[in-house]
């Protein structure tokens, strides 16, 4: 089983006993605001279920870690990365209010980055981010993430088009 630690937090594969969590936080407005539209429990159980199996690298699903503060056991949010071509992967995170702004977000995707670059074997990580949404930039630009363009109306959101921005890190970039 995959394990990332880091001083303050752990992060283990999504487990069937996270789903109520995971459902909470899919389900929060605040949370989802740049995400995603209201979605069905059964649409978020669907891909609740998705990452549930077990990972290996180059899995066709997402790698999918519940990220709990190790002080109290409390579940922060979920990390991790799906493969989208053999050495490429998309990076992901999602963290509730009360663990935003405290540097969990940052301090998780450091260690996503580092195990995708070393375990991973991966070569370049992306992160696709909705404009306007620029407190994820900020978590991945401090994890060495550049911006490198902005795709126009990419993204349906809350009835409009918005445009994403895409950010890239390399193996040899990261520190």
């Amino acid at each position: 089983m995959i394990t990332l630690a880091t001083p303050r937090l752990s992060c283990e594969p999504l487990c069937e006993a996270d789903w109520p969590f995971f459902l909470a936080l899919e389900q929060n407005p605040d949370v989802m605001h740049y995400v995603d539209d209201v979605r069905s429990e059964s649409v978020i159980r669907a891909a609740f279920e998705s990452r549930l199996p077990e990972w290996t690298p180059g899995a066709a699903h997402w790698l999918c870690l519940l990220v709990r503060e190790t002080a109290t056991g409390n579940p922060l949010g979920v990390t991790g990365y799906i493969h989208r071509e053999a050495d490429c992967a998309e990076v992901g995170f999602l963290f509730a209010p009360g663990a935003q702004g405290k540097g969990f977000a940052s301090e998780s995707l450091h260690a996503v980055c580092e195990f995708a670059f070393t375990t991973g074997n991966i070569r370049r990580l992306i992160a696709t981010v909705t404009a306007g949404n620029a407190a994820s930039r900020r978590v991945l630009e401090r994890s060495g993430f550049v911006l490198e363009g902005e795709l126009r109306e990419s993204y349906w959101l809350g009835g409009k088009w918005h445009n994403d921005w895409l950010l890239g890190l390399l193996r040899h970039e990261f520190r």
